[in-house]
């Protein structure tokens, strides 16, 4: 069950080899496409549970749209279909006749939902309308990696209109910050977040809004991404509604979405070589409980029975009481991310104690069973502080600011975060990726009058994060 790769050797083969093991999926018969495993898919419809009432409290209501576009709809936003096209499955043909308009399978669904808004939309007492569907996308994707880019994943996306632009910025808006908050209270992930530039932004948005993760590879993840779309959609597809003084106006547009992606977070930022070190909302066990024999010893039996009864109304609890080995079902408890586990042995049995092993801190403490419920709870709560403050700590230490061209390849090259001045075009942003294969990931802020772009020597416009990308 041991991982043979480290992180520090062979990243990508650590990652793989962890997935894996650790039964999250299986590879799919089409290139791209995976089997999510029984453990895997726990982990999302944890994050699905955690996101999704959160989205319901600002209110949003639940719908689900079908797969298929019309290749002539999905053409009709040039910013969109420039963006997407590449990337589209098309169907040409039906019972073997090619198809006068051919069907594209949805990369994602502001066409569909804009036709849906059309026929919602009469007047302003329809609006805002707050719509999210839980569903599967699909992209044909070149270089793909299980969870963390694949031609078919699973995501929210949630679409809205409002009235007016002020309404449709705040919203998208808090919806960006209640992405940072779950990805901080739930996830346990420290990110950079900030604005997309011109060249990074959403096909068709007006300004996109996102929150980059960083792997222990040095390599930025874009992780759940908020956009408004001003009146572009809208336009293209004839939405109005009629206003309190019997006029016709245009609404506002967002979307957002956050994504399977996430998975692959939560691995390559918390993981480490023993396996998954998995949030504890999140993990679809939270607490194993294991004898520390294999012979079935009948107090031991008793007490974790016992206390398997005392945890499992508050917690998700796994009671191991298998024939193999301890130190198997220590590795296997490690490998999945189980925040924490309680072994149990006879000695222990016979002093109504039991010893506790952390995920991660690594270390054994043996603990009183004595009010187990809320000892358990506190550990919970210290042990995500702590797996949130080693992300925050390897973020802010991976952030170098640079001024120069020379420096900036240097920290690229040594895996680093860069924050730098920027005032160059869509164009110089090209350039610098094709020498440094590094990207804006977002706009940290706007630039003073004296600053100066470290690649143009012009005067600057924004401060930015530059990192590779996934």
């Amino acid at each position: 069950m041991a991982l043979t790769n480290s992180r520090e050797k062979n990243f990508a083969e650590w990652y793989t080899e962890l997935c894996l093991k650790a039964k999250l999926f299986s590879y799919g018969e089409a290139k791209g496409t995976i089997n999510y495993l029984p453990y895997g898919w726990a982990i999302w419809k944890n994050i699905v549970h955690e996101l999704d009432k959160r989205l319901k409290a600002t209110g949003v209501l639940e719908v689900q749209l079908p797969l298929f576009i019309k290749a002539s709809d999905f053409a009709k936003e040039k910013q969109h279909i420039e963006g997407f096209a590449p990337e589209a499955f098309t169907i040409t043909t039906q019972n073997g006749q090619t198809l006068d308009d051919p069907l594209i399978l949805r990369p994602t669904s502001e066409v569909l939902f804009s036709r849906l808004f059309k026929n919602e939309i009469k007047t302003y007492n329809d609006l805002p309308i707050k719509y999210n569907q839980w569903c599967s996308v699909y992209r044909m994707e070149k270089n793909t990696k299980p969870f963390l880019r694949g031609c078919e994943f699973f995501w929210h996306e949630l679409h809205a209109m409002f009235q007016t632009q002020q309404e449709c910025e705040e919203y998208t808006l808090k919806i960006h910050k209640l992405y940072n908050d779950f990805l901080k209270y739930v996830c346990c992930l420290d990110v950079l977040e900030g604005k997309k530039t011109e060249s990074e932004k959403f096909a068709g948005a007006v300004d996109t809004y996102t929150r980059e993760v960083l792997a222990q590879d040095g390599q930025c993840i874009q992780t759940g991404t908020s956009h408004y779309l001003g009146q572009n959609f809208a336009k293209m597809y004839d939405i109005k509604y009629q206003t309190n003084n019997n006029e016709f106006a245009v609404p506002y547009y967002m979307s957002a979405g956050l994504t399977t992606r996430l998975i692959g977070d939560l691995i390559v930022v918390h993981g480490d070589d023993k396996g998954l070190v998995l949030p504890s909302l999140l993990a679809p066990v939270q607490v194993a409980i294991i004898s520390l024999f294999t012979k079935k010893e009948p107090l031991v039996e008793t007490l974790c029975k016992q206390i398997y009864d005392s945890l499992n109304t508050s917690f998700r609890v796994e009671f191991d009481n298998s024939d193999e080995q301890f130190g198997y079902k220590i590795t296997n408890h490690e490998l999945r991310g189980v925040p924490i586990t309680i072994a149990i042995g006879p000695n222990d049995a016979k002093n109504n104690k039991a010893t506790m092993i952390r995920r991660d801190l690594g270390t054994k403490q043996l603990i009183d069973l004595d009010n187990i419920v809320d000892f358990i709870k506190q550990q919970l709560q210290e042990y995500n502080v702590n797996i949130y403050n080693k992300s925050k700590i390897f973020l802010q230490s991976s952030i170098v600011e640079v001024d120069n061209i020379d420096d900036f390849i240097k920290g690229i090259n040594n895996r680093k975060v860069i924050k730098a001045c920027w005032g160059g075009s869509i164009e110089d942003e090209a350039k610098l990726k094709e020498m440094t294969q590094a990207t804006p990931r977002c706009i940290v802020s706007n630039a003073s009058e004296t600053d100066k772009c470290f690649f143009t020597k012009q005067k600057a416009k924004y401060i930015i994060y530059f990192a590779k990308a996934y």
